[in-house]
């Protein structure tokens, strides 16, 4: 058994215990070694996962784990809300519909519905990470970040997937920007040759952004002047997905 799962061990025991355990009380109920214990104990308490009382001696549960159950609980919810508002995009356009969230500077694939008959093969499989400058969710998800975080990523070097990509830090901007003000955001063939994406906003009762949903369409069967219907599809149904998440 690894350290890792000794780990989890000790925090289970932590979890299913009657009241706040002792030392002694988690190596009886892990079954591992003192000196193990120990040492776990010492580090999960530095990572902030535990709490040592000096009075009681026992431990308790820390504010990292209540962070992290918090960013799970909120990322099922937004899942489970957003998910009759992707199925009913999807049947609408016969395309694909995806929704999205952020983990720092990537982005990360939260649900998606894949057109049986799609032409081109699409690399966005559920947990699966996708840049932010050249992506429509991951605009959606940039526009709405911090500026510390926009500042970090037009400072780096952009990579380069279509000849249409971004790769100017001044250009993204001037991108995250119109984002904001248009309320979407456009992917034309930037990280994928023949793919048009429109990707929205979704937000939570807090008015804070929750997830950004979008549908991508091959460019061969868009013609300009239906951009305009697959905008306001995506948009609307955002929209209606927006102040039902719990954050």
């Amino acid at each position: 058994m690894g350290a890792l799962s000794k780990g989890f061990r000790i925090l289970e025991a932590v979890r299913t215990a009657s009241d706040e355990p002792s030392f002694s009380d988690i190596v009886a109920a892990t079954g591992l070694p003192k000196a193990t214990v120990h040492r776990l104990l010492n580090e999960l308490v530095a990572l902030g996962a535990l709490t040592y009382d000096e009075g009681s001696r026992c431990y308790r549960f820390g504010l990292l784990l209540a962070k992290l159950g918090a960013a799970v609980a909120a990322t099922y919810d937004v899942r489970q809300v957003a998910r009759p508002h992707i199925e009913a995009l999807h049947r609408k356009t016969g395309h694909v519909v995806t929704l999205g969230i952020r983990d720092d500077d990537n982005g990360i694939y939260l649900d998606k519905i894949e057109s049986k008959d799609f032409g081109i093969r699409l690399h966005s499989e559920v947990g699966k990470s996708f840049p932010l400058h050249c992506t429509a969710m991951g605009k959606v998800l940039l526009a709405n970040a911090d500026e510390s975080l926009i500042n970090r990523i037009a400072g780096r070097r952009l990579r380069s997937y279509t000849e249409k990509t971004i790769t100017s830090g001044q250009q993204l901007r001037d991108e995250l920007e119109n984002t904001r003000q248009r309320g979407y955001a456009i992917d034309n063939e930037e990280i994928t040759r023949g793919l048009i994406c429109v990707a929205a906003p979704v937000y939570g009762i807090d008015g804070k952004l929750a997830a950004a949903l979008s549908c991508t369409v091959p460019g061969y069967v868009l013609e300009e002047t239906r951009i305009e219907q697959l905008i306001g599809l995506v948009t609307d149904t955002a929209r209606a997905a927006s102040g039902t998440v719990v954050r």
